[in-house]
């Protein structure tokens, strides 16, 4: 039981991205090697002047005893069998080999603190960012899926520390980390992973997992975690869409399908193909958006607004653009428009309910 407590433990932890670039290990080696420094400077020191030191032993200091009593006199206070007895050497250990000893061990106690240091460090910033973070995205999948989305999410203004990568495979964490993401190494069909995530607390859900039956299990642990977040979610199999649905999907894509029905339009009409790609591609040419209805537009129809508007959002229903009941539009309507990419940034809402 504890085995599997500390496994679970070590494969659900948060980590945030590193500030530090040079390696822990490349450290301890530097560390190392100034220790190893200090050790030879006391050795030769206590050689060059051996005469004046009394071995209890032999009563004489050969270069072996010199290794033997720099080690004990740096890492110790000594055993008294190896001494300085001429004035000579009793002078270099006051003014040399005592301050070897005292900068030997800040040497070893200074890497102890650093580690202890960078510890509560790390649980200081690991602390304030769970404080002050709310409304924020949370991606299950950082294949190429979960890329994708966080592409499109990071391009309408969303910020990187907004969102929260979760992923069982710590190589895929790590990479998020390298490109300024939180990551979460766990699975996330558990409740304590999500929970690690705060998907609790979380605005926006978006499931991109290799496999369909664990996308079923993540939307509902995610649901149940989080009644009035927004899960979208990727399925292979279009026949697996409802069942993501009723488990508590808002939105459900059929990655499969969609590619398919995109390749099929690009066979029928090139440019129909490049259109639809270059709207599906946030950031460049073309991008369809959903931005709320200004006061200047209210009671206005449709085809009166500035924007190419493809259809109107009230309440929950989806109005076509040629649906009479669209126009006249409404305060609290949403339009889902085609702008030019440079126009869509100052639109759109990414941090919208």
């Amino acid at each position: 039981m504890a085995r599997r407590a500390e496994e679970q433990l070590v494969t659900s932890r948060v980590k945030l991205p590193r500030r530090v670039v040079e390696r822990p290990m490349r450290q301890v080696a530097k560390r190392l090697l100034m220790a190893l420094g200090v050790l030879f400077l006391t050795v030769l020191i206590v050689w060059s002047d051996h005469e004046g030191y009394h071995d209890n032993a032999d009563d004489s200091v050969d270069f072996l005893d010199s290794v033997y009593y720099a080690t004990v006199t740096l890492s110790t206070t000594g055993y008294g069998d190896i001494v300085p007895y001429s004035a000579t050497a009793r002078l270099t250990n006051v003014l040399l080999v005592t301050p070897l000893r005292v900068l030997f061990l800040i040497i070893l106690v200074g890497t102890t603190l650093e580690v202890l240091t960078e510890r509560t460090r790390e649980e200081w910033r690991l602390n304030r960012w769970r404080l002050r973070l709310r409304d924020h995205t949370v991606v299950v999948g950082f294949g190429t899926k979960g890329r994708s989305a966080i592409q499109t999410l990071t391009a309408t203004g969303l910020k990187k520390d907004q969102i929260i990568v979760v992923d069982p495979d710590s190589k895929v964490i790590e990479a998020a980390n390298a490109e300024g993401f939180v990551g979460v190494i766990g699975d996330a069909t558990r409740s304590d992973v999500l929970i690690r995530a705060e998907v609790q607390r979380a605005r926006q859900i978006v499931i991109a997992t290799q496999r369909d039956d664990t996308a079923v299990l993540v939307t509902l642990t995610a649901r149940q975690l989080n009644r009035g977040a927004k899960i979208v979610a990727a399925v292979r199999e279009e026949e697996n869409a409802p069942l993501l649905k009723q488990s508590g999907a808002d939105a459900v894509i059929t990655s499969a399908s969609a590619a398919g029905r995109l390749l099929g339009l690009s066979v029928l009409s090139p440019s129909a193909g490049t259109v639809m790609e270059d709207l599906i591609q946030q950031g460049s040419g073309l991008d369809i958006i959903e931005r709320p209805v200004i006061k200047a537009e209210v009671g206005r129809g449709v085809r009166e607004t500035d924007d190419l508007v493809v259809s109107v959002l009230r309440g929950h229903r989806l109005i076509g653009y040629d649906d009479p009941a669209a126009s006249p539009l409404q305060l609290t309507d949403r339009l889902i428009t085609i702008v030019r990419a440079d126009e869509s940034r100052g639109e759109l809402d990414p941090q919208r309910p």
